[in-house]
C-alpha cells in the first residue's frame, strides 16, 4: 500500500510517498481503509524536531482518520505513533466512532481529535456555562472552530482572537459574539476563561483578561511555548491556569475520552456542532498541506485523501 513517510526530521520535502508493508492488526485492533486524514500542527511539530515525545524515524505520520471496515463508514484517532497518512492503518477498536450519515470522510477526518480537545477541557477543567464569556485563541483553526461551537452549546459567549484580517469573517460565522486579532486582545472587556491553542506571547497576554475566579487553559503552543507563572502572580489576581493534553489522557483515563467522544457525537449527530474542513490534499501533496499549516494560512482542518 501507499503512505506517505517522514524520512528524517526537516522541511516539507521530507514528506515522501512510499510503497510500505500492509499493517497488521493485533488484539483488539481493526484495519481500517482510510478515506481521509487530518493533519494537524503536532504532525508538523514532529516533521521539525520540536515535539516532546518523538517517535522513531522513519515514520508515517497521522493520528486523526475517517475510512470504513468492510464497508462500515467510521472515524477515530491512531494512538501512539500515528500511521494515519496511508492507505489503510490498524486502529484500536474503542478508539473508532460511527461516522454521522450526513457526513464526508473530510469531515470525519476533521472531528475526533479537535472536538475532544475542546470538549474536555471546558466540561471538565472550566465547566462553562450560562453566559460564561470564553476567549479561544487561533479561533479559526480546528480546535479553535470546534471551542467556537462548543461554547454556545454550553449557552456560553465565544470571544475570538485569530491572526489575520481574513478570519474574522469565519469566527463570527460559528457563534462569537466579538473577534478580534491578536493586535486587538488589549480592547477586549474580561473574560471568565482563556481558551487557548496559541501559547508565547498571546497567552501571556490573555491571563491579563481573566476575571477573578476565572481560569485559563493552555492547550497548544503554535506561538511558541509557555512562560512559568508564577503562584504568586496567580493568587493576587484570584485565577487559574491548567493544561491539557489529550493524548496523555486517552492512557491516564481512557473511559473518561470515550464518554467524551460519545457525548460529543451527539452533539453532531443532533446538528450542534459540524467540523470546518479548510483544505483538502492527496497524499501526493502532504508536504504542501505541512507548508499552509506553517505559513498560518489555514481555517479549519487540513485534510490528506488517500
Amino acid at each position: 500500500m501507499q503512505a506517505v513517510v517522514l524520512k528524517a526530521v526537516g522541511g516539507p520535502e521530507q514528506l515522501v510517498v512510499e510503497e510500505v508493508p500492509e499493517p497488521e492488526a493485533v488484539e483488539g485492533q481493526a484495519i481500517v481503509d482510510v478515506r481521509a486524514c487530518g493533519v494537524n500542527f503536532a504532525d508538523v511539530l514532529i516533521r521539525v524536531g520540536r515535539y516532546p515525545q518523538m517517535p522513531e524515524l522513519p515514520a508515517i505520520l497521522g493520528s486523526e482518520i475517517a475510512g470504513e471496515i468492510d464497508g462500515k463508514r467510521v472515524m477515530g484517532f491512531v494512538r501512539g505513533d500515528g500511521g494515519g497518512y496511508a492507505e489503510r492503518v490498524a486502529v484500536e477498536r474503542r478508539w473508532l466512532f460511527p461516522l454521522p450519515e450526513s457526513a464526508s470522510f473530510a469531515e470525519g477526518a476533521a472531528f475526533p481529535m479537535a472536538f475532544l480537545t475542546a470538549w474536555i477541557p471546558l466540561t471538565e477543567l472550566a465547566r462553562v456555562g450560562f453566559g460564561a464569556r470564553v476567549l479561544v485563541t487561533a479561533a479559526a483553526g480546528a480546535v479553535g472552530t470546534a471551542a467556537l461551537q462548543i461554547v454556545r452549546a454550553l449557552n456560553g459567549r465565544p470571544v475570538a482572537a485569530v491572526g489575520s484580517e481574513e478570519k474574522l469573517q469565519l469566527a463570527r460565522s460559528l457563534g462569537a459574539v466579538e473577534a478580534v486579532t491578536y493586535d486587538g486582545l488589549g480592547e477586549l472587556e474580561p473574560v471568565d476563561v482563556v481558551f487557548d491553542l496559541v501559547g508565547g506571547d498571546v497567552f501571556k497576554s490573555s491571563l491579563a483578561l481573566v476575571k477573578p475566579l476565572g481560569s485559563a487553559i493552555a492547550v497548544g503552543y503554535a506561538g511558541g511555548l509557555w512562560e512559568d507563572v508564577s503562584p504568586a502572580w496567580l493568587v493576587g489576581r484570584n485565577i487559574g491556569v491548567q493544561g491539557f493534553y489529550l493524548g496523555r489522557l486517552t492512557t491516564l483515563r481512557p473511559d473518561l475520552v470515550e464518554q467524551a467522544a460519545r457525548d460529543v457525537l451527539r452533539l453532531w449527530e443532533g446538528g450542534v456542532v459540524r467540523p470546518v474542513v479548510g483544505a483538502e490534499f492527496p497524499l501526493a501533496e502532504a508536504g504542501d498541506a505541512h507548508r499552509l499549516i506553517e505559513e498560518r494560512k489555514t481555517t479549519g482542518k487540513v485534510v490528506l485523501i488517500p
